[in-house]
């Protein structure tokens, strides 16, 4: 099948739609437990982007899985499958010239290297939101720690599942910043990445 497939060059190109759009596109890949704060942070950060006129798109978690990834479950198997999905969307939209949010758990090393590779080292850039799992728990804003304690969830990550924390992420954010906070420290790091070269 792969033999068949030609990829057509178009005359408008990644850089092209950089220049039209005046900055740089990359992945912004917010990872963490359930309830950490990835999207919520993720949002703010969107919003913060957008008053600064970036273009920008967030992919979430629970939005993806409602649409192109509805046909996966949560086993190991079907997880890095659907990280590998968000790895192909979110180089889709680098290409188009946007800076993308992407808000996952992602539990394993070994998927986040993929989408990483998937829009390119240059590309990525891996936010840790380290929210304790007892915070986390806390907060269960979806009911999924106490589905989890209960049995009703089977691999529930941090409970039933493992998760890979990042050794080294390009920022990292806890429970003890404010969002405000988070957003600015994330913005120092992503600040020079959206800067077009001259």
């Amino acid at each position: 099948m792969e033999k068949n497939i030609v990829r057509h060059s178009y005359n408008v190109a990644r850089n092209d739609r950089r220049r039209a759009n005046g900055h740089n596109s990359l992945l912004i890949f917010f990872t963490g437990l359930s309830g950490s704060g990835k999207s919520t942070i993720a949002n703010a950060l969107e919003q913060y982007l957008h008053e600064k006129n970036v273009k920008t798109y967030t992919l979430d978690g629970d939005n993806i899985r409602h649409g192109i990834n509805k046909d996966l479950t949560f086993s190991p198997e079907d997880r890095s499958e659907n990280n590998r999905r968000i790895g192909e969307i979110a180089n889709l939209f680098v290409d188009a010239g946007v800076v993308v949010l992407a808000a996952f758990v992602a539990p394993y090393k070994k998927d986040r290297e993929l989408i990483k590779k998937a829009v390119g080292a240059e590309n990525y850039i891996e936010v840790f939101v380290n929210t304790s799992l007892e915070v986390c728990e806390q907060r269960d804003v979806k009911g999924l720690y106490a589905k989890a304690r209960k049995g009703e969830i089977k691999n529930m990550t941090g409970i039933s599942a493992p998760y890979e924390a990042p050794e080294q992420p390009d920022a990292e954010v806890t429970e003890k910043y404010s969002i405000e906070e988070s957003v600015t420290i994330i913005y120092h790091k992503i600040e020079n990445h959206l800067r077009l070269k001259k």
